[in-house]
């Protein structure tokens, strides 16, 4: 295989591994924020129980009130009853209480509720606690992952360019002129493998003669279609070596 043309292929195959690589590294804030998200779903499902919790002890300050007060008035109401001196005031007075008295079971009933309510709270609580304190454990792990990925991405970009920088200087400057000028117009494909009479990027059928002059990979030619640098990968048949470069 011509020279110029082999390290294309490899040059191709860099820029292509190295772009995925900068892809994945942009794409690690956004997985970030999701992780941030996921954190303040949690701390928001606590929030709102805590919310819920407060709400329900001031509605339950609020009964305990009410209830002091009607017992204090069937308080009263019981030492006048000792007082009257009529039959008519007698059963007055004895409405009064049982009034008193069905009010006092109303607001302790509502008590209970709100008493029962509090343990279902609290229950709540606990476990939206304890799922805010295993998602900030999973997403501390997930993040510190992150950056250890993003390094060790970062260090492989280092690697490609270096690799690259190698490669560009074993081109002739016709060549990298060639191959830069095709990507630039190609998002970053330059290069296309023919295959069975095809470009396999824009899948136009070469003109035989074109074909048959890729096959050889002795020059560098380019699709008359997508002006990609084609090249033929030959067919190794079990058993047999694969041609040298």
């Amino acid at each position: 295989m011509q020279p110029d043309l082999q390290h294309l292929i490899q040059l191709q195959d860099l820029d292509l591994a190295a772009e995925r690589v900068r892809r994945r590294i942009g794409d690690i804030p956004a997985v970030q924020v999701t992780l941030d998200a996921r954190l303040a779903d949690r701390s928001a499902a606590v929030a709102a129980v805590k919310e819920r919790t407060a709400s329900s002890q001031t509605a339950r300050r609020e009964i305990e009130k009410e209830l002091a007060v009607v017992q204090a008035r069937l308080s009263k109401f019981k030492d006048q009853l000792m007082e009257v001196k009529t039959n008519k005031e007698y059963q007055a007075m004895q409405h009064e209480i049982a009034a008193a008295e069905q009010n006092v079971r109303s607001q302790e009933d509502r008590l209970l509720d709100r008493m029962e309510e509090a343990e279902i709270l609290a229950a709540e609580l606990k476990a939206a606690e304890a799922a805010l304190k295993t998602e900030q454990t999973e997403v501390a792990r997930e993040k510190q992952a992150l950056e250890a990925e993003r390094a060790g991405l970062e260090r492989e970009t280092e690697q490609m360019s270096a690799a690259r920088n190698a490669l560009t200087a074993q081109l002739s400057p016709p060549a990298i002129a060639l191959f830069e000028h095709v990507a630039r117009h190609r998002r970053g494909q330059a290069l296309s493998e023919a295959r069975d009479g095809h470009c396999t990027q824009c899948h136009v059928r070469l003109r035989p003669q074109v074909f048959n002059d890729v096959r050889r990979n002795d020059t560098l030619i380019q699709c008359e279609s997508c002006s990609r640098i084609l090249y033929f990968v030959p067919t190794v048949t079990a058993g047999a070596s694969p041609p040298a470069p």
